[in-house]
């Protein structure tokens, strides 16, 4: 992983026009992009309530973060904790906090906090595994 971010640098990110990466941001003022995250092409990210992707975050591609949710008018600031690893495809909904360490299964949608060194996965997602750490 180290050669893999060896050269890393943020990346310009200009409100609904995709990255270097191909994903995009709407509300990017509200989006707070921590060191060194990995996040996959395709992915969307609403951050006009506020999104804090913090350090060595990794976020597969074609994933959606939402903190205002059109459909239902719900919002709040959805937060992505040091190291935690989101798979593709995931749906992770207004007001929600992915804890620290934690793994998100592929295809998962995410409408509740998840704690701290847990594996989540499904529709809603939930516990399967806790890890040590």
């Amino acid at each position: 992983m180290k050669n893999r971010f060896s050269k890393w640098t943020y990346p310009e990110i200009v409100d609904g026009k995709p990255t270097i990466y191909n994903w995009v941001v709407q509300g990017s003022d509200g989006l707070s992009l921590g060191y060194k995250t990995d996040i996959g092409a395709f992915s969307y990210i609403n951050a006009t309530y506020q999104v804090i992707i913090e350090d060595h975050v990794q976020l597969g591609s074609h994933c959606s973060i939402y903190s205002l949710s059109t459909i239902d008018n719900k919002k709040g600031k959805v937060t992505l904790k040091k190291n935690c690893c989101i798979g593709s495809h995931c749906t992770i909904m207004p007001g929600v906090t992915i804890g620290e360490n934690s793994i998100v299964g592929a295809h998962s949608f995410v409408n509740k906090d998840i704690p701290d060194n847990v594996i989540v996965f499904g529709v809603p997602a939930t516990i399967i595994k806790k890890m040590e750490r």
